[in-house]
């Protein structure tokens, strides 16, 4: 027979990795401040395996617009800027030789609205997630009520399901919102 609260606790767990996995996302976007995360998707060629940029290099950031990067091997420094060349993070590294910069431009009015489309795009997504989830548990508690379950343990396993579903879908809008404002503040 089926376990309710164990089904239910599986459910709050997918959910979290949902809203966690839009969390990282989110912070992937760049909204006009430098934040070191817009590079966790980069990976470096170094000695013949692609590796994080953190692997190969210290990540800092010195001002609000500058993102700077210190190879700990000086030949990788080409490596390095071909990974950021071919990333979707769409800055042009500046090299001295010894360093990467990376300077943020301020984004106009129009890319921050594309931003914020973006975000939508992938908020609506992981709420698709956390719907998906819903119903997959929904379905397993209407096939067990046919092994045994009582239909009021069903129903008040929807209940909590239903209230489980809500609190991640507030905590998806307040993702979104959150990061709404920054991009959208000057």
């Amino acid at each position: 027979m089926l376990d309710v609260k164990q089904t239910l606790s599986d459910a709050g767990e997918s959910m979290e990795m949902a809203t966690m996995y839009l969390n990282d996302e989110l912070q992937r976007i760049r909204a006009g401040r430098a934040n070191v995360a817009i590079l966790d998707g980069v990976r470096v060629d170094s000695y013949g395996s692609k590796v994080p940029l953190n692997q190969v290099a210290s990540v800092m950031v010195p001002d609000a617009r500058t993102i700077a990067i210190k190879p700990w091997d000086k030949k990788a420094i080409k490596d390095i800027e071909k990974a950021i060349m071919d990333s979707d993070v769409g800055i042009t590294p500046e090299n001295n030789g010894e360093m990467i910069r990376l300077n943020l431009p301020q984004p106009t009015e129009e890319r921050r609205k594309d931003l914020v489309k973006q975000c939508n795009k992938i908020g609506e997504r992981t709420k698709v997630q956390i719907r998906n989830v819903r119903s997959d548990i929904k379905e397993k508690l209407k096939k067990a009520i046919k092994d045994g379950l009582s239909e009021d343990n069903e129903k008040d396993a929807e209940d909590s399901l239903q209230k489980l579903h809500d609190k991640y879908i507030k905590q998806v809008d307040a993702l979104l919102d959150e990061k709404q404002k920054e991009i959208m503040t000057v």
